[in-house]
């Protein structure tokens, strides 16, 4: 029987290669595009969750109070991770992460830099990162140990084994590799090339030991059995008892697993976070196999003429509802099985484009079971799906009115294939709504003004000979003439590095907990990014020696801290006073979708770390970096000189809504044509069942304009009503989407206008080629068909 099935599926489909053609091409995209979106929703779902001990590792996290309500944060002091191993005893294991290092290795004449993390010793045996050589409980105990990457230990010792060999790092000190380590996957917040011990901080007595100095974060591995929820009310108020009271931060632990897809807070409390865009994509992965397989189903159905007399005499000779299900099914999952072969093929060519969009390394593991398994039961399941309802459609038709000939009712206002168009529809036209929502949204943060000048601006860290030298340095830069102003910062001047809630100046309430943002520079800074001065000057070490402890802050700042007359204030954050000698117009550190926090900016005797470079006009860019390099090489020897443009860190601020919008274009497209290909099917069932009426309309006098009006009407109908349906769908989508940003525009009816006309042109460009083929055709020949 099953053999049966087949070849009768075999033979339809080559008897009718052009409607086989359009199924499976439709289920291919519709399946490839759900496969592409699955694994980059597999990526973001499994980031962090490899590690075997994911359900007991946690990252401490504090709320602070601040006028705003609770201010969630991951970082905690330094001397957390030691207490909670020394005084908890549910804590089996901890480790401090650092900042990204980015250092300089030298093993004989080889020079170049990679980039790692400061770990404690611990960190090895909390997560899963597996050594190739050395003993996880041993590799980072020392001060001088160094674990390498098995790439970055392959560039650096070639092929050579490196355990027990030393290395100079920073120039500055020697090293000893204890241990190779695999190449961490993408899907990991730990990205490095190298592991360093604490002990080397410890060693040195480097360990910031103030309570109230929040530097980074700490990862805590829980002993088994340990309640979550019972460890953070013993480490709340931990901060609060070892710093006297000083600071009142409430700590908690929050799970590893959780960090990546619900690290958004409000009040104190996880709210979502990259979830949500998570939720978006598997949304559209559904809508997009939807639309696929209602396709087929549409398909399927529309040729209900060519095979009612089949399943007639079928049931006559016998033949029941079962078997014929049955037969309809097998069809399906034979179209499904071939589709799901071109798919992977899909897949697999799209697949470097498509990781290169997302920016994730995204792979298919062909040697897993689970893979091919899971294949199956996509395959099996998109199968049976779309072929679900044709199949019941087909077979119940009765014998005696088809043999008749009397069955089809095309002009019936509602039907299955009408709805199934009109959902179809729905479902592209959300997804363009939703796109040009974000390209509008992007586009608006884009046009948003800065507040500084990021053309011909770069930056360097300061590493190696760069900070004795800087006075060379920087008369060299500015004598050479490819540079006008050159100061050095905190950060760079699109990242915030540092803020904190106990600033206090003249005026504030005791008990006031407000978020202030701290930078700092030693000079110029105004003349280097072009900084507008409200008030006052900038800070200038030559004319005004005390100006090391002077500061500058912007409008928010003074809006906050209701100075009628701020040069002069005092401003203290401790242990340091600084003296207001300027305002400046708001500038973007962080997001251009949220407004411009208040920002203290300190003077000398502040750390700094970026060296900024405000290239001249009156040269190329090439030429100026030339110039720049020579002069850093000159210096910095033993360092190769990178820099970093500020206008592209600033671009790089829109890239997580560009890849949606991007994502959106893609599939939104995919979608589209998906439907087009249907669409275009049913213009050619229909045109094929109207065929003697259109012969007799232009044998009575009727244009090809009209006929073609005639035969596309139907469609342009169901096109509008799915326009109607969707757009209130798509507002109310995007309207949430919209909550998360507070700098947002305002979605207008010409959304929705646009969206509906572009529809509506499609779905027209679509059934024109079949409605005037038909009006064309010789209409003599047409009257002959029966």
């Amino acid at each position: 029987m099953f053999k049966n099935y087949w070849k009768i599926a075999f033979r339809n489909l080559l008897r009718n290669k052009g409607f086989s053609f359009l199924n499976i091409s439709g289920l291919a995209i519709g399946m490839a595009s759900a496969v592409l979106i699955m694994l980059w929703i597999q990526n973001e779902v499994g980031y962090d969750r490899f590690h075997e001990k994911t359900g007991r590792l946690f990252e401490i996290w504090h709320n602070d109070k601040t006028d705003k309500g609770l201010q969630s944060s991951e970082v905690s002091p330094e001397m957390l991770a030691p207490t909670l191993k020394k005084d908890y005893p549910e804590v089996e294991e901890v480790s401090r992460v650092s900042s990204p290092l980015n250092y300089l290795f030298a093993l004989g004449e080889k020079n170049m830099k990679a980039k790692g993390l400061l770990v404690d010793s611990g960190f090895l045996q909390m997560f899963s990162f597996p050594l190739i050589t050395g003993n996880t409980a041993s590799v980072l105990n020392t001060p001088y140990s160094i674990v390498l990457t098995e790439t970055f230990a392959r560039n650096l010792f070639g092929s050579t084994d490196p355990v027990g060999k030393m290395v100079w790092v920073e120039n500055a000190e020697n090293y000893i590799v204890t241990g190779i380590v695999h190449d961490p996957p993408s899907n990991t917040r730990f990205s490095f090339d190298f592991l360093l011990s604490y002990e080397h901080k410890n060693a040195k007595h480097f360990i910031d030991s103030d309570w109230t100095d929040f530097s980074g974060p700490t990862y805590a591995l829980l002993k088994p059995g340990t309640s979550p929820e019972a460890f953070n009310a013993k480490i709340k108020n931990i901060v609060a008892q070892h710093s006297n009271g000083r600071h009142q931060a409430e700590m908690f632990a929050y799970p590893l697993s959780r960090l990546r897809l619900y690290s958004k807070f409000e009040n104190g409390k996880a709210v979502g976070g990259k979830i949500a865009v998570v939720r978006i994509f598997g949304i559209i992965a559904l809508f997009i196999l939807l639309i696929a397989c209602i396709n087929f189903m549409n398909l399927s159905t529309a040729r209900s003429e060519k095979r009612a007399k089949e399943v007639g005499i079928r049931k006559v000779i016998g033949a029941q509802k079962a078997s014929l299900i049955g037969q309809f099914i097998g069809e399906s999952l034979l179209i499904s099985l071939l589709a799901g072969i071109i798919a992977l093929v899909l897949v697999q060519l799209s697949l470097p484009a498509f990781s290169e969009l997302v920016r994730r390394h995204l792979s298919i593991d062909y040697g897993n079971p689970l893979f091919w398994l899971s294949v199956l039961g996509f395959i099996a399941f998109t199968g049976l799906l779309a072929g679900s309802y044709p199949a019941f459609f087909l077979s119940s038709y009765k014998p005696v009115v088809v043999l008749k000939g009397s069955f089809r009712k095309i002009n019936t206002l509602v039907t299955p294939r009408k709805v199934l168009v009109v959902t179809q529809f729905s479902f592209a036209i959300v997804l363009i709504i939703c796109t040009l929502v974000v390209s509008r949204q992007v586009k608006y943060a884009q046009e948003r003004q800065p507040g500084y000048d990021r053309n011909n601006l770069i930056y360097t860290y300061i590493e190696g000979d760069i900070k004795k030298n800087y006075g060379p340095i920087k008369d060299a830069l500015l004598q050479s003439g490819a540079a006008t102003a050159v100061c050095k910062t905190l950060a760079p001047l699109t990242q915030n590095w540092s803020s904190g809630s106990h600033i206090v100046w003249q005026g504030k309430e005791p008990d006031a907990r407000i978020s202030i943002n701290r930078f700092s520079e030693d000079g110029g800074m105004v003349a280097v990014a072009g900084l507008k001065l409200v008030e006052g000057r900038d800070i200038d070490l030559k004319l005004f020696p005390a100006d090391s402890t002077a500061c500058l802050i912007n409008e928010s700042a003074l809006k906050i801290m209701g100075f009628k007359h701020p040069l002069g204030q005092t401003i203290e954050d401790y242990p340091d006073q600084w003296h207001v000698v300027g305002v400046i117009k708001d500038f973007l550190q962080e997001s251009p979708y949220d407004p411009v926090k208040p920002l203290l900016i300190k003077g000398a005797k502040s750390g700094m770390s970026i060296l900024q470079i405000k290239l001249s006009d009156s040269h190329s860019i090439t030429q100026n970096i030339a110039s720049v390099e020579k002069i850093f090489h000159q210096f910095n020897p033993a360092y190769p000189f990178e820099y970093h443009f500020v206008d592209l860190d600033y671009e790089a601020k829109f890239l997580d809504e560009q890849k949606i919008a991007s994502i959106g274009i893609l599939f939104g497209g995919l979608s589209i044509l998906i439907a087009c290909i249907g669409l275009f099917g049913l213009a050619t069932y229909m045109a094929e069942n109207r065929i003697k009426e259109i012969g007799i309309r232009k044998v009575l006098g009727a244009s090809a304009a009209n006929i073609t009006a005639l035969l596309s009407k139907d469609f342009v109908r169901l096109v509008l009503l799915s326009i109607v349906i969707a757009s209130p769908i798509g507002w109310w989508a995007m309207n949430k989407w919209l909550e998360g940003y507070q700098y947002r525009i305002h979605i207008t009816p010409v959304v929705f206008i646009v969206a509906g006309a572009l529809a509506l042109c499609i779905a027209l460009l679509t059934v024109s080629y079949q409605s005037l083929k038909a009006a064309l055709a010789n209409p003599v020949r047409n009257l002959r068909t029966e």
